[in-house]
Parts: structure tokens; sequence; C-alpha cells
């Protein structure tokens, strides 16, 4: 009688990058590549939508959560049984939350050269929110999901 491990049922990514406009863009590039190792193929809708939104959470963290010397944190999950994928940006930012854009329309200064990326997320994620950053130190994570129905377990 051999032994079995039982199936997975989620997929993990977690890594530091630096606050820099260089790691956003490493972590955005590296968060495409997990998904599509976990079987949300490049090109795929999926793929697009929860790229975008690991980017703004990104560019937000470092544009935002910057603290001079301390790096920012993404979590990136997968579970094939929901068909979900959660990604999470912590900072070391804590007082500076994220605005939630209002549900009657854009705010005013929509159409201002920034500041659109979390009306992006709202759009795209199926829920986002911000929590205290859970791994002790001060600051903030922020997190969205996002469905991806192609999900496959990998061997």
């Amino acid at each position: 009688m051999t032994a079995t491990q039982p199936p997975l049922t989620a997929h993990l990514f977690a890594m530091r990058f630096s606050s820099t406009p260089r790691g956003a863009r490493l972590a955005r590039r590296l968060c495409g590549h997990r998904l599509d190792a976990w079987g949300i193929p490049y090109g795929s809708d999926a793929h697009d939508v929860i790229t975008l939104v690991a980017a703004e959470l990104c560019a937000n963290a470092v544009r935002h959560g910057h603290v001079s010397g301390r790096d920012f944190h993404v979590l990136l999950t997968a579970d094939p049984a929901t068909a979900t994928v959660r990604i999470e940006v912590s900072d070391t930012r804590g007082e500076r939350l994220p605005a939630v854009p209002p549900d009657n329309g854009f705010p005013a200064d929509a159409l201002e050269d920034c500041g659109r990326g979390l009306l992006l997320v709202e759009a795209l994620a199926d829920r986002w929110g911000c929590s205290p950053r859970t791994s002790g130190g001060p600051g903030k994570t922020v997190w969205a999901e996002c469905t991806a129905p192609v999900l496959t377990p990998t061997t």
C-alpha cells in the first residue's frame, strides 16, 4: 500500500519587494507568472484582470504606503475549490488608508492623472478592502478577491 497525499487545495505565493516602482513592476510580473503556472493562462480575461488588480495594489503600496527603508509584501493565493484568487499587499503606512470610491459614481477628481487605481480595483475585483497588517508591525494590508474559473492544481 502506498501513501498518498491529499489533493492540493490552494496555491500560495508570498514575497517582499522594494518599495520602488521597479519593485512594483517585479511584483506584477511575478504574480502574472504564478497565475499562469496555476492554470490561469497569459492572455486570458481572468489573468489580465487579476494581474491588473495586483499591479494597482502594488503601485499604491509604493506611492502611498512607502516608508524609506521598508519593503512591501505581496501574498497571492488561489483556491481551486472556490475558483477565487486573493491578492494581499501590505505596507508599513497604517495611517494612510485607501479611500473607498463612492457608490454614486466617480469622485470629482477621477479624471486627474492619478487616483484611478482603486476605481479599477472596485470595478474589476469581486471584493476588496483594507485591514490592519496581520503579520505584526505597523501598517495595513489592502486585499482584493477575483473569480478565476480556470484554476487547476499543479503536480
